[in-house]
């Protein structure tokens, strides 16, 4: 069971259970115990299961090892320390990995010296780059304390020699929890735990988290269950607000009235000043192309404060080399840094040392990852976290305005955990076959020990035994074979085949092989878009590459056919694929404050009382207030304001082509789910094509001949979604894309044979030759069945789109419909975010200003 932890303990506790070398090495180096040491330390050393939360940079670590290194030392002293490892620190990141072992070397080195001996107390990290020479002395003499990843892990688990190591493992330190408990990488985790615990008589799991939501499901996902009941964990909930310097600018009075150019100049002049006034800046811009834009763009416009080749001056994203982002980071901690520029690859707490400011350029679409983010700067314990939000449109000023009120209140946003995922069940049952001989009932019991497979159902396993055992024999002729034996008799399953741990261990994992696609028309490369974009497209969308329009026709492995003659708009922006989606809680509590402002202006409240409630409401400055005033008043006296509490479905036409656009404040994620599912009910009930354009705030319906969109609408029930959204993807390029990815954690699909790496193009070929041929074997064969689940829980939210459906169906949601003779300022922006013209940025801009413009001389 789940308990929090409501008194902290004592110093005079915690120092008497410290040895002397640790205590004298622990105070000259802090002044005292921080609030999380306080809740966890002992917990810890009393082998209690315990989960600590707190924000970034609040000694979480230092709190999980502390126990453990007091432990240690202890045991090396009294000559009782063996050659076998204590404890095991997982993370998400390999750099976190080797920042850790620094963190910890230098630690006992210190404690070394003050003992006047070297106490022998080994720290070892084992990834994918560790060396066959290390692994192997690594064998020989174990690390006391193992730091590893989810990947490596498991891939350890099921090594013959080195399982011996891990027989009696006492902690367990899994560190940023939050982010791996979120995806695949996760689940694997999960199961790991529990095939760990099967060989152990005990092990102390430790999570150390972010600030999070919801907390009690974090802890339950780190200590799983045993008998069907929860086992017993304590939460360390240490969510003191750390004092923070927060803002919302915009770098113009006015968001609307400007020209791109002058809003352009604004930003990059604020962006200057305030990296001028502080020593170390750091950036995030949420995409990666806005991260090189920026960068370039500062050296550009400020030659004398950022030269080409300054090495204070850098930019830091997943796609840049190993090499060059591990130099930044270490001149980041050594205080070398001036300005550095990332995508999302700096959120996770890697050590990089003291940043005086974190400016989020956009909303980050998530409290708890503005929150995290902010946690860069100031990162030691009793320092200032000073953030700016830099707004560039009125909908980012009410987003990263509510997003604010959401961090000072602490309404942190929800994190979804993927559940029964049975493509890395598959490749866990291959692992745990290729280990050891098990009767498949021990095996489910031990499955259903973890958080991720509580609820598994007896049926699904079984689908999964059937499928790695060979029952499928059609398989075959897709070079398909057993993976594993299964003895109905007996109940028992193991290994087939010498190759079979081989065939294991190099293709162990859950982060799928991602690579860019060729775009083609006929025989001729045009350009390359990135595979999570080409997931997005249908037959007939246009998208633009190199300032030109293409209409995609089909894609096979990985090249898309496209026609070059095109003369619509094009559909789907070809930013898409990076942008993060707005979380569901975040979206909700706009919609809340829209709600509100829609009562002030339908009881006519003067503006000076909106302004006011505005002011204490939100945390904005009177220019922000003046603005969010402007923006919901031109909406509530031209349409209608939509809101948590209400539907707005607005009609209207232009250039001879209808639009509906549905107001829905839901987040991406719901409004992917709406836009599919009304798509595909218009399809088969009207045989009509319609586009489609989806955002956080809403999504749009266009089409050239008449189309019933209410009649569409009264078709989706929260009872049949999950089944009309189910036909919907059915034949969608996005599960395609999906499949080949569960096809590969299943391993259906090898990407790595006898020494060669299968290249993507190829695996995707075979994934859409192997869909076809489990189709005709069933419709809900695991791995099919997966990629429907992957796509609609994971990647889209079905969940909250029941909750949505509901709300309406009980009339706790109104349904509200209008029509205009233009676009309301919402739609307007809903249009143009949604579905980007062929206009550069600063035509777009410049249009958005014209129709504002055209509405505001309506509504006089």
């Amino acid at each position: 069971m789940v308990t929090f932890k409501k008194k902290p303990n004592t110093d005079k506790e915690l120092l008497n259970i410290l040895n002397p070398r640790v205590k004298e090495w622990f105070f000259s180096k802090f002044p005292s115990f921080s609030l999380p040491q306080l809740y966890g330390v002992m917990e810890i050393h009393s082998r209690n299961n315990i989960l600590v939360s707190a924000p970034t940079g609040a000694t979480k670590t230092l709190t999980g090892f502390l126990s453990i290194l007091n432990e240690l030392v202890d045991l090396s002293e009294k000559g009782l320390l063996e050659d076998r490892v204590y404890a095991v620190y997982i993370s998400p990141l390999k750099a976190l990995n080797e920042d850790i072992k620094v963190n910890l070397i230098k630690p006992l080195e210190e404690i070394n010296e003050i003992a006047g001996k070297d106490l022998g107390i080994r720290v070892g990290v084992r990834t994918g780059d560790t060396t066959p020479y290390e692994k192997s002395k690594m064998l020989k003499k174990p690390p006391h304390i193992l730091i590893t990843t989810p990947e490596s892990f498991s891939i350890m688990l099921s090594a013959q020699k080195f399982t011996e190591h891990l027989k009696n493992i006492e902690w367990m330190v899994v560190d940023e929890v939050h982010a791996l408990a979120e995806n695949k990488r996760g689940t694997q985790l999960s199961l790991a735990m529990e095939q760990l615990e099967r060989t152990t008589t005990h092990v102390t799991r430790v999570g150390l988290s972010a600030t999070i939501a919801p907390i009690e499901e974090i802890a339950q996902y780190l200590v799983g269950y045993d008998n069907g009941k929860p086992r017993d964990c304590i939460i360390a909930d240490v969510q003191f607000l750390k004092d923070m310097d927060l803002k919302v600018l915009s770098p113009v009075d006015d968001l609307i009235d400007i020209s791109y150019d002058e809003r352009s100049q604004k930003m990059y002049e604020l962006l200057n000043d305030l990296i001028q006034e502080h020593k170390t800046t750091l950036i995030f811009t949420n995409t990666r192309a806005g991260t090189e834009r920026v960068i370039n763009t500062l050296k550009d416009k400020f030659p004398k404060n950022y030269a080409q080749e300054d090495p204070t001056v850098g930019a830091h994203h997943g796609s840049l080399s190993k090499e060059y982002r591990h130099g930044i980071e270490q001149r980041l901690r050594d205080g070398k840094m001036k300005l550095v520029v990332s995508s999302t690859s700096l959120e996770l707490g890697i050590d990089i040392g003291s940043i005086d400011l974190v400016v989020l350029l956009g909303s980050p679409k998530s409290v708890a990852r503005a929150i995290q983010r902010i946690g860069r700067s100031g990162h030691r314990l009793h320092q200032k976290a000073i953030g700016r939000i830099v707004v560039l449109d009125r909908d980012d000023l009410v987003e990263c305005s509510v997003l604010l009120k959401s961090i000072v209140e602490k309404k942190i946003d929800r994190i979804h955990i993927p559940s029964n995922a049975l493509d890395v069940l598959a490749q866990f049952i291959y692992g745990t076959a290729v280990t050891d001989k098990i009767h498949i009932d021990e095996l489910f019991d031990m499955i259903k020990k973890s958080y991720a497979y509580h609820t598994l159902k007896h049926s699904d396993f079984y689908s999964v035994i059937e499928y790695l055992s060979g029952a499928f024999h059609s398989l075959e002729d897709r070079h398909i074979y057993a993976k594993i034996w299964y003895d109905k008799d007996t109940g028992m399953i193991g290994r087939k085949g010498r190759m079979s741990r081989v065939i294991y261990m190099t293709n162990v994992g859950t982060i799928p092989d991602e690579t860019f696609v060729t775009v083609k028309v006929g025989s001729q490369p045009i350009g390359k878009i990135d595979e999570a974009f080409l997931e997005k497209l249908k037959r007939g969308d246009v998208f633009v590459l190199g300032g030109e329009k293409y209409e995609f026709l089909y894609a096979r492995g990985m090249v898309a056919q496209v026609n070059a003659s095109v003369h619509r708009p094009p559909t789907i922006p070809s930013w898409f694929s990076e942008m993060l989606p707005l979380s569901f809680d975040l979206a909700m509590e706009i919609g809340k404050f829209r709600r509100l402002m829609e009562e002030k202006f339908a009881n006519k409240r003067s503006k000076k009382e909106v302004i006011k409630f505005i002011n204490e409401y939100l945390y904005v400055d009177d220019n922000a207030a003046e603005a969010l005033y402007n923006y919901c008043h031109q909406q509530f006296l031209y349409a209608e304001i939509p809101s948590d509490k209400k539907l707005l479905i607005e009609y209207f036409t232009q250039d001879n082509r209808h639009y509906t656009v549905f107001h829905s404040l839901y987040g991406r994620r719901v409004n992917d789910c709406l836009s599919r599912a009304m798509a595909f009910a218009i399809t088969r009930t009207q045989h009509r094509d319609v586009e489609i354009g989806i955002s956080d705030n809403g999504f749009y319906l266009a089409y050239d001949r008449p189309v019933n969109v209410l009649q569409a609408f009264s078709l989706l029930k929260s009872s049949k979604i999950e089944l009309v959204l189910n036909k919907a993807i059915d034949s969608s390029e996005i599960l395609r894309r999906r499949f080949r990815h569960c096809a590969g954690r299943s391993m259906m699909i090898l990407r790595n044979y006898m020494g060669r790496k299968k290249r993507v193009g190829r695996q995707q070929v075979s994934s859409m030759i192997l869909m076809t041929a489990v189709k005709r074997i069933s419709n809900d064969f695991p791995i099919l069945k997966e990629a429907r689940r992957e796509v609609l829980e994971d990647l889209m939210d079905i969940d909250n789109t029941k909750i949505v459906l509901k709300d309406i169906e009980s009339k706790k949601t109104r349904v509200k419909h209008i029509t205009t003779k233009m676009p309301s300022p919402f739609a307007f922006k809903l249009v143009l975010d949604s579905a980007t013209d062929i206009m550069k940025m600063e035509d777009r801009i410049d249009f958005l200003r014209r129709m504002h413009k055209q509405v505001m001389e309506s509504i006089k």
